[in-house]
């Protein structure tokens, strides 16, 4: 019998596979390229306009909530293709759904945005 591994040392292996699934879908998802480089220049933005602590929470909550949601529409994506490799009228419907998921998040981000930064420029 192997002796069990510590609650320890799973939570470290958990990080590590947690990681490893963010660099892969970082290297391999053109989408999600685009929403790390717009985080990025929405973080040097902050920097720039000094925004609240507040808005730094909104802006941090708003970048994990797009990203996270595109990482969970890519497993989705990645699942349902798997299950049925060929067009389907469910499994598209399936996607659709999980990718207007992140839109609704993205179209919140951009609000969320615009609401922090127009006063800032005006």
């Amino acid at each position: 019998m192997s002796k069990k591994e510590s609650f320890l040392i799973n939570r470290l292996k958990s990080v590590g596979y947690a990681y490893k699934g963010a660099a892969y879908l970082i290297k391999t998802e053109a989408s999600i390229k685009i929403q790390v480089f717009c985080a990025i220049i929405i973080t040097i933005a902050g920097f720039y306009f000094e925004i609240s602590t507040t808005e730094w929470l909104f802006q941090i909550a708003f970048i994990g909530l797009v990203m996270s949601l595109e990482g969970v529409n890519t497993a989705i994506e990645n699942i349902a293709d798997f299950v049925h490799p060929d067009m389907h009228a469910s499994i598209g419907k399936i996607k659709d759904i999980a990718a207007g998921a992140v839109f609704i998040a993205a179209v919140s981000a951009a609000i969320a945005a615009l609401v922090i930064y127009i006063p800032k420029i005006f």
